[in-house]
């Protein structure tokens, strides 16, 4: 499957708006071990908002490749490039309802959580749920 950019959006709204949150919950109500804050949930919405940001540059890098696909180990690196930049957003300029004071191992671990439960939902389950998504270049509207 070759997501589109629309694509691309609709599949990461969706699984933020239901895998992060439902990730995110227990990291808000104080249960993981750190404290409890609605941070968590302002956190996940800066990486959807940014993530969708970079999903333009994603998407011109992919149809730039000579058979147009997306592996993997591209994701993983994105990951790793949202996480930094999220990261520094938050500790260096401070994003609105974020605070500056948020943990470093919070940050990092509420991160990697929903980062790889969104990957493997991805991986697998979109594709039960949704058969026909892989074919609509990502789109499930």
């Amino acid at each position: 499957m070759t997501p589109t950019l629309f694509g691309r959006w609709q599949t990461r709204i969706l699984l933020f708006a239901t895998v992060g949150v439902v990730v995110s919950l227990p990291f808000a109500m104080g249960l993981i071990g750190f404290e409890r804050s609605m941070i968590y949930f302002f956190v996940l919405f800066y990486v959807a908002l940014f993530g969708m940001v970079w999903d333009i540059v994603y998407d011109q890098i992919q149809k730039s490749l000579w058979d147009r696909d997306w592996p993997a180990i591209y994701q993983l690196f994105a990951g790793i490039w949202e996480m930094f930049f999220v990261f520094c957003g938050v500790k260096i300029i401070g994003l609105p309802a974020v605070s500056k004071d948020l943990p470093i191992l919070g940050f990092f671990v509420h991160y990697i959580s929903v980062w790889l439960t969104i990957f493997v939902v991805s991986q697998s389950l979109m594709r039960i749920l949704f058969v026909r998504w892989r074919f609509r270049g990502g789109q499930w509207l």
